[in-house]
């Protein structure tokens, strides 16, 4: 049974830091591409970010507007997101997804974790 955690939302006022861990367990961790997406309140779930699969930490991309803030990584069954210099556009929920290159079959999801940029 494959499970993602997430864990490390909170409050934060603008500006500061914050580090997402997504624990992950029940797959070959490496062989799969790591995301993290996020929903703001009325909105629809959106890419935030994605390392590519490979025991070595892969290749990653970010959506244009957290690129510079945010950094993901992955290590042993563990993906994080670092993410810098908060506004409080960031607020939303935010979701680790595992995604198989190949298999159509693998793709998963976190229950979710809240992330609100406030002062």
């Amino acid at each position: 049974q494959v499970q993602l955690v997430e864990s490390g939302g909170g409050l934060v006022e603008p500006g500061g830091s914050l580090r997402l861990s997504c624990v992950a367990s029940g797959l070959s961790f490496s062989a799969y591409h790591m995301g993290w997406y996020r929903q703001a309140p009325g909105k629809q779930r959106e890419f935030v970010t994605v390392i590519t699969s490979g025991s070595s930490g892969g290749s990653s991309n970010y959506e244009n507007s957290v690129k510079c803030r945010f950094t993901i990584s992955r290590y042993k069954n563990t993906v994080y997101l670092q993410m810098n210099s908060l506004k409080p556009e960031d607020t939303a929920d935010y979701y680790c997804n595992a995604k198989h290159p190949i298999l159509t079959a693998g793709d998963y999801w976190g229950q979710g974790t809240q992330v609100t940029v406030s002062s």
